[in-house]
């Protein structure tokens, strides 16, 4: 996209033009790179206004240009300080400023939060999503921080090898992965394999080790086919009491470890075939004695929606 490397094949359009061979410092993209690279000699309104500068725009006009974009990201009471005197939120916020002060088309963000602690990174990606929108500037964001992927994105591009494996919205990826690679590597994912045994208009039945499993939102999957079934942790329930009656989507198995996160915990349940399965339930309550709690090495019932599984054939 900036143009450091040049395709082997197909096309980068920005904006309708192909943009394959024009040299990066013609394309009508800036890019914030993830240690800022901000000069310590000039002062905040200097760093901002540089690009501009280089352009040879009117003195007026950078002054405005200057004083709008540092009014934006809430600097204007700092622009006569140098990047030394900053904390590392308001070094993030000169960079933008001095990426989006050129008004390029593209923005590219190479990892923009890593730099900075839980607590301001989880501010600063709200942050980040109200200036696009005031801007309207298209950003595409690099980062390894899925959480981060989610809360920043409208569409995300998941890559293995060099290529697509999906593209779609945060909800798309997470809750309709279409392969085995994306519902594994986007959060977590339990794995089951079974055969087709039914497949209707409306809905699927598979049959698994654990027994068989309904999904409701069917799939043209000829009968007998291997096929996995992705369930999200939270969307797998575990009670200590034996379902009402036997039935599809159900499990039985033994608590092999707990992981307490605070708002959280993730039980490990080790299941008849010896399969772990990760469950996530919220601690919405204190527990007052044990009787309230599910523990190590307890026997539990699993059980989940028709609507929670996903099919998946490749």
């Amino acid at each position: 996209l900036s143009g450091f490397e040049t395709p082997t094949s197909g096309s980068i359009t920005i904006d309708g033009m192909d943009m394959s061979n024009v040299p990066p410092y013609e394309r009508p993209t800036n890019m914030m790179f993830q240690s800022y690279a901000l000069f310590p000699h000039m002062t905040v309104e200097k760093n901002v206004a540089f690009g501009l500068k280089q352009d040879k725009i009117p003195v007026a006009e950078i002054n405005d240009r200057v004083h709008d974009i540092l009014t934006l990201v809430e600097l204007q009471d700092y622009k006569k300080r140098k990047p030394q005197q900053l904390s590392g939120g308001q070094k993030q916020r000169v960079a933008l400023a001095r990426a989006l002060v050129k008004q390029p088309k593209l923005l590219l963000l190479d990892e923009p939060l890593a730099a900075l602690d839980k607590k301001l990174r989880e501010q600063t990606q709200f942050e980040l999503m109200n200036i696009q929108d005031k801007v309207g500037i298209t950003f595409v964001v690099v980062t390894h921080d899925q959480e981060e992927a989610m809360t920043l994105s409208t569409r995300i591009a998941v890559m293995n090898d060099g290529e697509f494996m999906q593209l779609g919205t945060p909800t798309e990826i997470y809750e309709f992965p279409e392969s085995r690679f994306v519902a594994d590597f986007i959060g977590s994912a339990n794995m089951l394999e079974g055969r087709i045994v039914e497949d209707g208009p409306d809905h699927v039945r598979v049959k698994t080790d654990l027994g068989e499993v309904f999904i409701d939102h069917g799939q043209s999957v000829k009968e007998g086919s291997r096929v996995w079934i992705a369930i999200r942790p939270e969307k797998m329930h575990l009670s200590k009491e034996p379902p009402l009656k036997p039935g599809p989507n159900q499990a039985f198995g033994m608590v092999d470890d707990i992981g307490y996160l605070g708002d959280i915990s993730i039980y490990k349940i080790r299941l008849e075939n010896n399969q772990i399965i990760d469950v996530t339930a919220p601690n919405q309550i204190r527990p007052k004695s044990r009787t309230h709690t599910i523990t190590w090495e307890e026997k539990v019932y699993l059980h989940w929606q028709a609507s929670s599984a996903v099919l998946l054939t490749k």
